[in-house]
C-alpha cells in the first residue's frame, strides 16, 4: 500500500493549494504598482524569494505557464508578459532553493518533440526530489506557430489528437525502465539488467519514436500531469491523462457541473475519480478589513491602460483584434476560435452578454482574474468562498492568483492560509515527500509490470 493510499484513509480531506506566479502579478495594470518589481520576469531572486513564500505557506507546488512567442499588436508593448525565463529552466533552479513544495510548469505538446518534454521531465523530477509536475498545453498562441516552421497554427482538433498521442508517447517513455533496472554492481561490472529495459517502438500518426529514454524511471514513476482545457476536446484529454486540472470559472454553479463532468468522464475512462484532482483559480484580494481590500482592489484598476487592457482581451478571447471597434460598445459577434482557447472565448462572450457589458467593462472586469471566481475581502470571507465550493463539489483545491506580487501573496499566506488551518480545512505541515504523496495520488505502476 502506498503512503498517499494511507493518507487518504486516516485522514480528512483537505484543500489542495497551487500558487500560479506570473511575474508580476495576475492584474495587467500590476507592473506599474510601485510595490512591484518592474523586472520581475527575468528576476530570479523575485521568484526564489515567491517560491519560498508559497513553501513557508505549506502549499501544495508553484505553478508557471508559458507561451513561445511575444505577443504583439496594438496595446501589446503596454503589459508586461513579453520577456520572463523559459519554465523549466527556472524548475531546475527554483527546485535548489527549496525543499518541499512541487514545481509546476506549462510545456507545449504542439511545439515540441515526445522525447525531449519525457527526458526533460523525468530529469527534473530527479533534481527535486519527485517534486515536479507537467502542464500539458496545446498552444493557444497563434504567433507560436511561426517561431517553429510553421505558416500556421494547428487547428483545434488536430491539436488536440497530436495532444492524446503526445502523451501516450511520453508516458511510454518515462516506463523505459523499471524501477529497479540499474544494478550498478562494481564488482560484477553490470550496470543495469537487460530484462528490465522496454524499448516503447512507438509508430503513429503524428510520431514515431523508439526509445527507450535515457533517463531512469522518474521519482514519481510519472511526473504530476496537469490539463487545463475546458473545451469538449480539452475535457476529454483531462479526463483521460490528467492527475490534475486547472479551470477557470466565475461562480459556483458552473465550477460544481464542470466538477461533475470530469470525475464522470474519468470513471467512464477506468479512472478512480478522485485520483483527478479539480483545481479552479481564484483570484484574491484580501485585507485585514473589507474596506483595506476594497481599496487595494481599486487602487490595481486604476492602473489599466485602456490599449492594455484591450490587448489583453483580444488574446483571451481567441487571438482576435478588437482595436478596430469602439470601447463604449458591445463586444462584437466573434468566429469560434481556432487558435485560441474555446472555454475560454465561451466564458468571456457569456460575462459579455449576462451583465450586457461594453468591450471597456469586460477588459475592465476581467484585468485581474481574467474569467476566473473573483474574491474581495477579509480571509474570513475569502476562506468561507474556498470552503464552500470544496464542499459542495466544485473543487477539490484552488489555483490561487494574486493580483500582484510579491506582496498578494504574502497577503493570502500570512491572513488566508491561518484562516484555512483553524478550520481545519488546510495542512499544518507537509506529508510525505514527493509532489504526489501531497495531493493524494499514489504512484503508478509501470505498464510493463
Amino acid at each position: 500500500m502506498t503512503s498517499s493510499t494511507t493518507e487518504q484513509q486516516t485522514t480528512p480531506r483537505q484543500i489542495k493549494l497551487g500558487a500560479f506566479l506570473i511575474p508580476t502579478g495576475h492584474h495587467v495594470g500590476a507592473w506599474r504598482h510601485p510595490d512591484v518589481p518592474a523586472d520581475s520576469g527575468l528576476n530570479f531572486a523575485h521568484y526564489k524569494n515567491l517560491a519560498q513564500t508559497a513553501e513557508r505557506a505549506l502549499f501544495d507546488a508553484v505553478f508557471v505557464a508559458d507561451n513561445v512567442a511575444v505577443t504583439l499588436g496594438k496595446g501589446a508593448d503596454k503589459v508586461a508578459r513579453t520577456d520572463y525565463f523559459e519554465p523549466l529552466t527556472l524548475m531546475a533552479a527554483l527546485s535548489a532553493v527549496t525543499e518541499h513544495i512541487g514545481l509546476i510548469c506549462t510545456q507545449t505538446t504542439s511545439f515540441n518533440e515526445p522525447y525531449h518534454i519525457a527526458r526533460k521531465f523525468a530529469s527534473l523530477d530527479y533534481l527535486s526530489n519527485g517534486r515536479v509536475g507537467w502542464n500539458l498545453v496545446t498552444s493557444d498562441a497563434a504567433a507560436e506557430a511561426t517561431n517553429f516552421g510553421r505558416a500556421e497554427h494547428f487547428a483545434h482538433a488536430e491539436r488536440y489528437e497530436r495532444a492524446e498521442e503526445f502523451f501516450e508517447v511520453v508516458s511510454g517513455l518515462w516506463d523505459s525502465w523499471d524501477d529497479d533496472a540499474f544494478i550498478r554492481n562494481k564488482t560484477t561490472g553490470q550496470y543495469y539488467d537487460p530484462q528490465k529495459l522496454h524499448v516503447l517502438n512507438h509508430t503513429g500518426k503524428h510520431f514515431n519514436v523508439s526509445g527507450p529514454l535515457n533517463v531512469a524511471r522518474p521519482v514519481q514513476g510519472r511526473p504530476v500531469v496537469v490539463q487545463a482545457g475546458s473545451s469538449e476536446a480539452g475535457r476529454t484529454l483531462a479526463a483521460r491523462t490528467a492527475d490534475v486540472v486547472f479551470t477557470a470559472h466565475p461562480a459556483l454553479a458552473p465550477a460544481q457541473d464542470f466538477y461533475r463532468d470530469i470525475k464522470n468522464r474519468a470513471a467512464q475512462f477506468g479512472r478512480d475519480p478522485d485520483s483527478v484532482k479539480i483545481m479552479p483559480g481564484i483570484y484574491v484580494v484580501v485585507g485585514k478589513t473589507e474596506k483595506e481590500a476594497q481599496e487595494k482592489f481599486e487602487q490595481l484598476q486604476q492602473l489599466i491602460e485602456p490599449e492594455a487592457g484591450l490587448a489583453l482581451l483580444g488574446r483571451m478571447i481567441g487571438n482576435f483584434d478588437l482595436s478596430g471597434y469602439s470601447l463604449d460598445e458591445p463586444l462584437p459577434e466573434l468566429p469560434l476560435t481556432e487558435t485560441g482557447q474555446r472555454s475560454r472565448q465561451a466564458l468571456l462572450t457569456g460575462l459579455a452578454k449576462d451583465g450586457n457589458l461594453t468591450i471597456r467593462q469586460l477588459y475592465t472586469r476581467i484585468a485581474g482574474g481574467r474569467g476566473h471566481n473573483v474574491v474581495i475581502g477579509t480571509a474570513e470571507m475569502v476562506a468561507d468562498v474556498m470552503q464552500e465550493w470544496f464542499e459542495q463539489g466544485a473543487a477539490d483545491g484552488f489555483n490561487v492568483l494574486s493580483p500582484m506580487l510579491p506582496s498578494g501573496l504574502n497577503d493570502f499566506a500570512d491572513l488566508v492560509v491561518p484562516e484555512l488551518q483553524k478550520r481545519g480545512l488546510f495542512r499544518t505541515e507537509y506529508e510525505g515527500t514527493t509532489l504526489r504523496d501531497r495531493l493524494g495520488l499514489t504512484r503508478p505502476a509501470s505498464r510493463y509490470e
